[in-house]
């Protein structure tokens, strides 16, 4: 057998230029099928994390029958006994209970529908961390002018600082991400934009009686921090529900359906809004590990008593995202499936020319006494070593590329990055750790090659050993 793979090993390079075209087709196939997939599934898993884990959590406990009818009379009540059983379940990351409603939003001049959300100030900030995305700066365009006036800055900044007017951030990288800023450009301008457009505003204490509003709300409310607004709703069991609230402070919500319409209060200020008590809607959870989710479901809906509540996954709360997701994958799984096809056929067509061109010479070898089984087997071999070169040089090639795209996930600006934004997502590009994607594409590679390996069997098979040596 170790002469048959060194008869083999040498067949292959006795004429290289084939073999190096046929290792390189299979290398750019397996080296682009893994940065593609792995651009697919990182963007999938980045899009998960900011509408799923940073807000609603992969998980949600409700009354039976809030699903079907989420008003605020299919509440439950939330006791420590209940947040014990759910903590005892293995995979559970954090638990955070909220009240979710929508009402009236009014000052005095503008009103708008919203949806008011109370919460944990500190449990909160295990989960969607609302305190982080409260406002620090804001460029009006009175601040970006300023700006402009007391400090000269290459035309590419003063252009992308005037397209960015009337934007909020609540922190300073995503600034610099908005105006392409390197190292000596941030330690030039974030002074002067921390002195000249520092938006003041505050995160929720425990016992607060304020509120905090997303910003493309409190822009369409014009309120700023420090106003008031009026809250008019239906409470529990149709009372009525009507306040007057301080702002406390403005939050920059990626989402834009959300940023349109999101009011942040404490868990108990809401309770008292609604007149629930200590009732709520739900308890959003998060995993340690979401791979194991549906599992976790099964054993969660065990711990409690399944009877009076719902627990709901993601995928059946967010369906849309679910289809979004998958529509997209198999557009991807198609285009991959086009570019092996291709391969396939190049393949192929190596292995025509090979038979082709050693006709003689397969037939020499019969003729001195190789049976037709060995012959087979040493053309099969000699197409699993070019299989296998190809397959784990791509591999090996796409390594890097993954691990640093997975770290500095591609960051894109213009109108690309808007597009992202307007989606309700941040303008970056991650790419998938490794994980079953990546060896699949070796596999699919190997098995195409055993596919191609059926030519060869039938040519030798069929092979009239006079008409090969007067080839």
């Amino acid at each position: 057998m170790k002469r048959t793979f060194i008869m083999a090993w040498r067949n292959i390079w006795r004429n290289k230029r084939r073999t190096l075209i046929t290792v390189a087709s299979i290398f750019f196939a397996v080296f682009f099928a893994v940065v593609m997939r792995s651009f697919q599934l990182g963007t999938y898993d980045h899009m998960i994390h900011q509408a799923i884990e940073s807000f609603t959590g992969y998980i949600q406990i409700q009354n039976r029958d809030f699903f079907d009818d989420p008003t605020l009379d299919n509440t439950f009540e939330y006791d420590n006994n209940l947040l014990s059983k759910v903590n005892q379940v293995d995979n559970i990351k954090v638990v955070v209970p909220r009240v979710e409603s929508f009402a009236l939003a009014s000052t005095g001049t503008q009103s708008k529908g919203v949806l008011v959300t109370g919460i944990d100030p500190v449990k909160e900030k295990a989960l969607s961390d609302p305190e982080n995305r409260v406002v620090k700066y804001r460029f009006t365009p009175e601040i970006v002018e300023k700006i402009l006036t007391v400090i000269d800055i290459p035309e590419k900044q003063i252009e992308l600082f005037k397209s960015n007017e009337n934007k909020s951030y609540s922190s300073l990288s995503r600034i610099s991400l908005d105006l392409d800023l390197d190292k000596k450009l941030e330690e030039i301008l974030f002074p002067i934009i921390q002195d000249k457009a520092a938006f003041i505003g505050r995160y929720l204490t425990d016992n607060d009686d304020g509120v905090l509003l997303s910003d493309r709300l409190s822009k369409y409310l014009k309120a700023n921090v420090g106003d008031t607004i009026v809250l008019i709703g239906a409470g529990f069991h149709g009372t009525t529900a009507a306040n007057v609230f301080p702002v406390r402070g403005i939050v920059k919500i990626v989402s834009p359906e959300l940023d349109n319409k999101l009011i942040y209060m404490t868990l108990e200020k809401s309770q008292e809004f609604f007149n629930l008590e200590n009732r709520v809607t739900s308890l959003n959870i998060n995993l340690d590990d979401p791979d194991d989710m549906l599992e976790t479901q099964i054993v969660l809906k065990e711990a409690i008593n399944s009877g009076q509540f719902a627990v709901k996954n993601w995928e059946e709360f967010n369906p849309t995202m679910k289809q979004q997701i998958e529509g997209d994958s198999i557009g991807g799984v198609i285009f991959i499936g086009i570019l092996y096809f291709i391969v396939l056929f190049g393949i192929i067509g190596t292995v025509l020319m090979m038979i082709a061109e050693r006709k003689r010479e397969l037939g020499v070898m019969v003729a001195i006494g190789m049976s037709k089984v060995k012959l087979s087997i040493v053309l099969i071999i000699e197409m699993l070593f070019l299989g296998f070169i190809g397959m784990m040089s791509g591999l090996i090639a796409s390594v890097p590329i993954v691990i640093v795209g997975n770290r500095n996930p591609l960051k894109m600006t213009g109108e690309m990055a808007k597009m992202y934004e307007d989606m309700g997502f941040d303008p970056v590009m991650p790419l998938a750790w490794f994980d079953q994607y990546f060896f699949w594409q070796g596999a699919i590679i190997m098995i195409m090659v055993l596919f191609a390996c059926y030519l060869p069997l039938r040519r030798v098979r069929r092979m009239k050993v006079i008409s090969a040596l007067r080839a």
